[in-house]
């Protein structure tokens, strides 16, 4: 047994042909994101700290769809979804339509930590995060000339996008309008387990580009995007609604649980039964196991464990 962690930018239809200058900015946050979150386990932190603060950096980078570069809901407004969660307790806290917290992931620990509920949504989240004090800045801090392009071209083709797919319009002439494959940025989560067996998961997104105002998705949803129990923790990434029928997190820690599957065994089940294209999750056991499946042409991803493995990919590893 030992300490292991993994983190995931999103999953979709990411081309190879990406540019260089789409690409690796992401790979750069994701190697310095899994470096932070390694220190913080060598330190002993509990998985709960790790993971937070590893999405809060992932949040911060404009490149990801998360915090500051959440994608646009069809009025050209941000709505930002998180949530959290450990392993051992099952406490768990999430927020949902936030549009001047700065790390939502944080104000969804405050959730799990200072009320007596686990879901604060839009308004109430709002005030809540002005009564605890948490940074905040106005909602123009969040949107980014990238996004406002791109709700412009999902607006054109008459469509919502997920992670990284290019949007096409109605006849479909039009297959390339953002031929790098980086018409939607990814939802960020992180998961980690450290040498007693303690576990914890977090995932934050700004949803899905030209998504109606007041869609929620599968991030804040327990069991659906994000879960945690003694076994395993897991974060999904992928087609929200997709996430949410397939219960993906819970189904993984389901066939742990019940049917006495390995955490690959159980990942794999989960990701292949879904819709293709729709989900990818990383995750990590009790015992050290890290596995990150997806069905979609990419995601972006990295992990780390005790014993020495060291990972950063974006394809299926025979195309990395």
């Amino acid at each position: 047994m030992g300490w292991a962690i993994a983190l995931h930018g999103g999953a979709g239809d990411i081309p190879l042909s990406i540019p260089p200058e789409r690409r690796l900015p992401r790979e750069a946050a994701l190697r310095h994101c899994l470096h932070v979150g390694v220190e913080a386990l060598k330190a002993q932190n509990h998985p709960l700290d790790v993971v937070e603060l590893v999405v809060r950096e992932l949040e911060n980078h404009p490149n990801f769809n998360a915090g500051r570069g959440s994608v646009l809901t069809t009025s050209g407004t941000v709505e930002m979804e998180a949530c959290i969660m450990d392993g051992k307790t099952k406490k768990c806290g999430a927020v949902s339509g936030v549009t001047t917290v700065v790390n939502a992931i944080s104000l969804a620990r405050l959730v799990m930590e200072k009320t007596p509920h686990i879901y604060l949504a839009f308004d109430g989240a709002e005030a809540f995060a002005r009564e605890q004090g948490v940074a905040l800045m106005d909602s123009s801090y969040f949107i980014t000339s990238e996004n406002v392009e791109r709700l412009k071209q999902a607006k054109e083709a008459n469509r919502v996008q997920l992670d990284y797919t290019q949007p096409l319009s109605k006849d479909e002439k039009k297959q390339t309008l953002t031929a790098d494959g980086d018409s939607q940025i990814g939802t960020v989560g992180c998961v980690a387990v450290d040498q007693h067996g303690n576990l914890a998961t977090a995932t934050s997104t700004g949803g899905f580009v030209n998504k109606m105002v007041g869609r929620i998705g599968d991030t804040p949803i327990i069991g659906a995007g994000t879960y945690a129990n003694n076994l395993c923790a897991v974060s999904a990434t992928g087609k929200g609604e997709a996430i949410i029928r397939g219960t993906i997190a819970r189904d993984v820690a389901a066939l742990m649980e019940f049917k006495g599957l390995s955490l690959e065994e159980a990942a794999a089940y989960v990701v292949e039964a879904a819709p293709a294209g729709t989900v990818g999750l990383v995750a990590v056991s009790a015992t050290g196991e890290v596995t990150m499946p997806f069905n979609s042409t990419g995601m972006f991803r990295a992990c780390a464990t005790e014993d020495g493995l060291s990972e950063i990919g974006i394809w299926h590893s025979s195309q990395n």
